[in-house]
């Protein structure tokens, strides 16, 4: 049995107990504006209140994952003061707390760009499955920005502080393999068997007692939560003054 439901930005549909919520707007390579965002937090969590729906899977359309935040929609009503400011962060920050906090698992489906903003809500996941030509990146330094919605807290915890450093500092790309070589993937699968091994993955999950599989999401985040709780903070409210972040927009809009 397949559902839909229609969004704007967003695409989503159940089939056999699983919810797919798949980025729509593959033109601009699924860049995430606020409408995107806030679909897809008011998706996931409308999801995990339907008995139907067992596990999340959130994907791309078209080439990518997503680009993260769509910086052409920001750029008019961003300055170099309120680049410092939670609402900056807000939406992505709304999907990664509803990933966080409902009960279900929840895995992402990378297809091609994962960067940014995109990276930050995938690091929310649960697991992460990626194709072959899937790519990663912190590319936040490259903006004139800083995350906001725990990467500064969650990557390191995942691949290591020097890792972590090196991804955020040098705003480079890097492949899927080099990702699941430093742990920030589970699998990278041929990208013709990435659908079908995130589907196999999320029934594998389904074999097992949901109520037992949502007690451990509850405690790994509470693991994580305590580790990075600090930090969070300090990335949503801390003045961390970014002064060239305009001048790097105009730069690298082009």
């Amino acid at each position: 049995m397949l559902k839909a439901m229609r969004y704007d930005n967003i695409l989503f549909e159940t089939r056999d107990g699983i919810g797919k919520i798949t980025f729509n707007r593959p033109s601009r390579l699924n860049a995430l504006s606020d409408a995107a965002l806030q679909e897809t937090a008011s998706c996931i969590l409308d999801a995990n209140k339907d008995a139907s729906v067992n596990v999340l899977i959130i994907t791309g359309a078209g080439k990518s994952f997503s680009t993260g935040r769509d910086i052409e929609s920001l750029s008019g009503g961003l300055s170099n003061i309120n680049v410092n400011v939670p609402l900056l962060s807000d939406t992505v920050r709304d999907v990664v707390n509803a990933i966080q906090s409902i009960s279900k698992v929840v895995i992402a489906m990378v297809n091609g760009y994962c960067l940014t903003g995109a990276l930050e809500i995938t690091l929310a996941c649960d697991l992460i499955i990626a194709s072959e030509s899937a790519k990663f990146g912190d590319t936040h330094a490259r903006w004139g920005l800083r995350s906001g919605a725990g990467m500064s807290q969650r990557l390191p915890l995942l691949i290591g502080v020097l890792k972590a450093r090196e991804m955020s500092f040098t705003a480079k790309i890097i492949s899927a393999h080099e990702a699941e070589n430093i742990g920030l993937v589970n699998i990278v699968v041929t990208d013709e068997k990435l659908e079908e091994t995130t589907y196999e993955i999320a029934h594998k999950i389904m074999e097992n007692s949901l109520d037992s599989v949502a007690a451990y999401k509850h405690l790994f985040n509470a693991f994580i939560n305590n580790a990075i709780q600090q930090g969070v903070f300090l990335e949503t409210y801390g003045i961390l003054p970014i002064r060239d972040t305009i001048e790097r927009i105009n730069k690298f809009k082009k």
